[in-house]
């Protein structure tokens, strides 16, 4: 322990700390120049259909600043209303006992695309994953 201390005096004695301030600030002054870039990046975006929550993966495109505000200070989930989206209304069978078991809903990856997409005007929806099924509360006509 002794020896880590001794180490650690020399050390500070060699360093200037006016050469420590400035090594900081041009790595701060370098990330906030790097944030002004176009990146591309995948982001699981909280989506809110009638009620029912689905998180969606997605690609997203957009400045680092808009990409870090999102990720960092927006964890909010996006409302869509059924209505806005296309979807196929399914049945699930219990492989065991064959019988239906509950009513699925099948949305289509453009359709939820086209959704986020209205709704969030900072960054760009490039593409979505595989939607989860999402299975209703409450049953909507197509």
């Amino acid at each position: 322990m002794n020896r880590l201390r001794a180490l650690w005096h020399r050390t500070v004695g060699y360093i200037s700390p006016t050469f420590v301030i400035l090594l900081c600030a041009s790595f701060i002054l370098w990330y906030i120049l790097k944030l002004q870039y176009t990146y591309t990046t995948d982001y699981s975006v909280v989506v809110n259909i009638n009620g029912d929550r689905l998180r969606v993966p997605c690609v997203v495109e957009g400045k680092g600043t808009n990409l870090l505000g999102y990720r960092m200070y927006l964890q909010r989930e996006i409302n869509i209303p059924l209505s806005d989206l296309k979807y196929t209304l399914t049945q699930m069978m219990d492989e065991e006992s064959g019988e239906v078991r509950d009513d699925v809903l099948l949305i289509e990856p453009q359709s939820i695309q086209n959704a986020i997409s209205v709704r969030v005007s900072d960054i760009k929806i490039v593409s979505v994953g595989d939607v989860p099924p999402l299975f209703p509360t409450v049953k909507d006509e197509n």
